[in-house]
């Protein structure tokens, strides 16, 4: 399989969205795109409260290999987790400016981590352009529509896998 993110091709951006019909499939969504990440990558995952954010990303985090608990950093700020490769997990949802984030060490574990960001839409300023963004929106019950953007080669081969 080719890899969509660490090419040295520049790739259109492109955006897609994805259904889910609970918090199962919401999980299986980040675990498919978790086959491409590597140190280095940053996912920015936005929506309400209740959206799904952290089970999104507790999907991305048990396809990196994870077996521990992932919860949000909610009052830590960042949890770290070692799987397939290093990673990140930061809630941005208490912070108020982006020297907070940086406070954090932010820009030295996107460099040798996944980084997964809650709250990613906060203070876009300080991600790096090269962030997967994902947008979740609440449905209809456990009805979730996720956007996703990214490398448009990673948004296709994601779309094929989801479907």
């Amino acid at each position: 399989m080719s890899d969509p993110i660490h090419s040295d091709t520049p790739v259109r951006r492109e955006q897609r969205s994805f259904r889910s019909d609970g918090p199962g499939q919401t999980a299986r969504i980040g675990g498919r795109l978790a086959t491409w990440l590597e140190p280095g990558d940053t996912v920015r995952v936005s929506g309400d409260l209740g959206a799904g954010k952290t089970c999104f990303i507790q999907g991305i985090c048990a396809g990196l290999g994870i077996v521990e608990p992932v919860t949000s950093p909610t009052f830590t700020l960042v949890n770290e987790y070692d799987g397939r490769v290093p990673v990140a997990h930061f809630d941005l949802y208490r912070l108020d400016n982006p020297d907070s984030v940086l406070d954090l060490g932010f820009d030295e574990y996107v460099d040798n981590r996944v980084c997964l960001v809650e709250w990613g839409d906060k203070f876009p300023e300080i991600m790096p352009t090269s962030a997967i963004t994902v947008h979740i929106e609440i449905g209809e019950g456990t009805e979730r529509m996720l956007e996703i953007t990214g490398a448009g080669n990673l948004v296709s081969d994601l779309e094929v896998a989801v479907s």
